[in-house]
């Protein structure tokens, strides 16, 4: 079998792949450690990036972290090793959310690994109008069984619940923008230029739908002078729904995980996404999310899906500013 070298120039190709994932208020909330003696990259949360307003229980930045590993493990399989990942592995350390090994290669090229490395660099999300298009059926079942794969589950509402979650979305993103602690902290994360390389670039802020029925994040409002003419959104959103059989950290880090493949598999159809997580951010809103019919599942990610624009770019971390020196 084939030896390869875990250099620094390997591990920023990693790393780099591993940071391009989405967070939440692109908060990039990761540190990374190579223990070289055991081949062990050791992926960490950023305390100092949490936004304890919107996201007081780490839900979210566990679900941002699972995204990074789950570029990381593509990034590997893509160099030729066979990744072994473990989620929270050390009970004693909860900052401690994930541990990849690469101590082994891999004897052959899993199916879609390449497609899947590529989509990293494409993936972006998107906070403008799609069109009308239809996302094929075919399609949404590859998402699906994305979601699958990671040990989670991705519904397809009907039009009837599409709508209830869209006004969920609304009731969530009126109290977002009113509420004085998140409002402020949502301002604090809008970034007029690309330093420091984290937040929301002001560039990448989206419009409000003109017509009112895609309650899109209204960042713009947080920032008067960055506000965007309306415009006209998709009539018939397609949204999908992320859910998982249980609500513990572990599962947050799944969820991760899934989302992260379900977009790159989207992207690698040319299929845009947004997040819509506002109804995440209230303890009373996301146990209505579910669909009452479908028994005890914890809805985690709201994602809307289309054609449109491949999006703007958000600024990253260099690996050099999310590694840590190495034990």
């Amino acid at each position: 079998m084939t030896t390869l070298a875990l250099d620094a120039a390997t591990l920023e190709k990693l790393v780099s792949a591993a940071v391009a994932a989405p967070s939440i208020h692109n908060s990039q909330p990761w540190h990374f450690r190579l223990d070289p003696a055991t081949s062990v990259l050791a992926v960490r949360a950023a305390r100092e990036r949490a936004l304890p307003a919107t996201d007081p229980e780490g839900r979210a930045m566990h679900i941002s972290v699972g995204a990074a590993v789950l570029n990381l493990r593509v990034a590997a399989r893509h160099l030729g090793w066979a990744p072994e990942v473990r989620l929270l592995p050390d009970p004693a350390d909860p900052d401690l959310f994930a541990a990849v090994r690469l101590d082994e290669t891999s004897p052959v090229r899993l199916p879609g690994t390449e497609v899947l490395y590529d989509a990293i660099w494409r993936r972006h999300s998107i906070r403008t109008p799609f069109t009308d298009r239809p996302v094929p059926a075919d399609v949404l079942d590859q998402l699906v069984a994305a979601a699958r794969g990671e040990g989670t589950i991705l519904r397809l509402p009907g039009r009837e619940e599409t709508d209830r979650l869209l006004e969920l979305t609304a009731e969530a993103e009126r109290r977002s923008t009113t509420d004085p602690a998140q409002r402020t902290e949502s301002r604090d994360w809008i970034r007029s230029g690309d330093i420091p390389a984290y937040g929301i670039p002001a560039r990448a802020l989206g419009p409000q739908d003109r017509e009112g029925h895609l309650p899109m994040r209204d960042f713009a409002s947080l920032r008067p002078a960055e506000h965007r003419p309306p415009a006209t959104f998709e009539h018939e959103p397609r949204l999908a729904v992320l859910t998982t059989e249980h609500d513990h950290p572990e599962d947050w880090l799944r969820t991760g995980l899934a989302l992260e493949h379900v977009l790159l598999t989207a992207t690698v159809h040319d299929v845009r996404a947004s997040l819509l997580h506002q109804v995440m951010e209230w303890p009373d809103l996301r146990p209505v999310a579910r669909e009452p019919h479908l028994g005890p599942e914890h809805v985690q990610m709201l994602i809307r899906l289309g054609y449109g624009p491949e999006g703007t770019p958000t600024p990253r971390l260099a690996p050099g500013e999310v590694l840590d020196p190495e034990t």
